[in-house]
């Protein structure tokens, strides 16, 4: 695996440098995840319950839970290089046969399997190639195989499990039934699974490049709160209708909610984040990594989404002509836009006490705002529960770079000294290319 030296035409795996970043086939292997938030937030948002949403959470954690191999693949290998592409694009369409199947996965209990076993299947695509690459990578690490070894139960019970969910519950009379074991059987997938991070522990893993995780772990935050800007306009269906100046003004609302949503994690907070875990080393640099990115954006993720769905609801009544300015919002859809701007910032805090070992009052206070302004925004017209949500989150930005002016300054000089020294590094390398000269004679191909 290591170096360039070429194997037919494709070429070898690559080892990640410590310093390596994302590559742009990874973005390209992320438009996967892409459609597959946009499939659970559309199939929630369709008809929404309680029962619905666990749903959501479950194939959500699943979804993270192959992300989450798949950053562990990307930390030892270059997804772009060599050969790897090309398992790569063979994960990529599994995966994207598995958010087609996401609809069906918790449909009808005792209906046909189609889809239940559509999405199982995928799921062991995708977890074989990245099982296969992984192992091929670590060949020459016995500790790093013994360490791989260890999560092969969860593999098979998470692939056993899953199967059983297909099959099982068609077999069984009772509706109520058969959807109480096929739930069952997904939440102990996603226990076997999260519980295994813990379980297999740091020893005999590592993180290469904080960089690489750290930008590719805010890449699908960022892919996340994309959602939110798409549920705004095709969720709401702002495209089909006529042009109103309340829909106007709740698609511009929505909008400056989730870029206070960006700015509450990536002005201060992720960057911050981010040196912490350049300067941790060995198994606190993993436990950093496991906790902060690998377990505690899920929640995030989840906390958008929920925005996302309410958001959505919200708009459809604003948008409906049949309804009015003074309308108000029956049903769950305050509840959710709220509760997933709660979730959002208090698992923020989480991240934040987790990789600063700090706790911010402005993000406690949000909270604490938020959970009391709940009531009054259910009682509110459905314009104004969105105003009232959109004037605390932006609230929350202007004290913060109000109150922790000189703490921004100093970070934003750090990282950019940081950069400003990455680019006059790179600029000097590549001058070497200026230098280069012409041959006399043209060279024949």
């Amino acid at each position: 695996m290591g170096g360039y030296r070429r194997r037919g035409q494709l070429g070898p795996a690559v080892p990640i440098a410590p310093g390596a970043r994302v590559d742009k086939f990874e973005v390209f292997f992320d438009l996967v995840f892409v459609f597959s938030f946009f499939i659970i937030t559309r199939a929630t948002a369709a008809n929404v319950s309680g029962r619905q949403l666990l749903h959501a959470a479950l194939v959500l954690a699943v979804l993270w839970w192959c992300w989450v191999v798949h950053s562990l693949v990307a930390t030892r290998v270059r997804l772009g290089e060599g050969y790897v592409p090309v398992l790569m694009v063979v994960a990529m369409a599994a995966l994207f046969a598995f958010a087609l199947a996401l609809p069906q996965a918790f449909s009808d209990p005792t209906g046909s399997a189609g889809g239940p076993m559509l999405v199982a299947i995928s799921y062991v695509v995708v977890r074989g190639v990245h099982m296969i690459l992984y192992q091929h990578v670590v060949r020459d690490s016995p500790q790093e195989r013994r360490q791989l070894r260890r999560f092969a139960p969860e593999l098979a019970a998470s692939i056993v499990l899953l199967l059983a969910a297909a099959l099982i519950p068609p077999q069984v009379a009772d509706p109520d039934h058969a959807a109480m074991i096929r739930d069952g059987l997904w939440i102990a997938v996603v226990v076997v699974q999260f519980a295994t991070g813990f379980i297999v522990g740091t020893w005999g893993w590592g993180v290469t490049s904080a960089e690489h995780w750290t930008e590719r772990y805010d890449l699908i935050l960022i892919i996340a709160l994309g959602e939110s800007v798409i549920s705004t306009g095709v969720g709401g269906n702002l495209l089909g209708k006529p042009v109103t100046w309340p829909a106007v003004a709740a698609a511009t609302l929505s909008i400056v909610v989730t870029a206070a949503l960006w700015w509450a994690h990536f002005d201060f907070i992720g960057p911050a984040a981010r040196i912490a875990l350049h300067a941790a080393e060995g198994a606190p640099r993993v436990a950093m990594a496991r906790d902060a990115y690998a377990y505690l954006y899920l929640p995030m993720i989840a906390g958008i989404i929920l925005f996302s769905i309410g958001n959505e609801e919200i708009l459809h009544k604003i948008t409906d002509p049949a309804g009015g300015l003074a309308e108000k919002v029956d049903g769950p859809a305050v509840p959710m836009l709220f509760g997933g701007l709660i979730c959002y910032y208090a698992v923020n805090i989480l991240f934040q006490l987790r990789t600063l070992h700090t706790l911010s009052w402005t993000r406690v206070g949000v909270i604490v705002v938020l959970t009391a302004a709940l009531p009054v925004g259910r009682v509110l017209p459905a314009l104004g529960a969105l105003t009232l949500a959109t004037v605390i989150c932006v609230a929350l930005v202007a004290v913060e770079v109000l109150v922790m002016s000189q703490s921004r300054h100093a970070l934003r000089a750090a990282v950019f000294e940081e950069r400003t020294s990455h680019e006059a590094h790179e600029a000097a390398w590549r001058a070497r290319w200026h230098d280069l000269r012409e041959p006399d004679e043209p060279t024949t191909p």
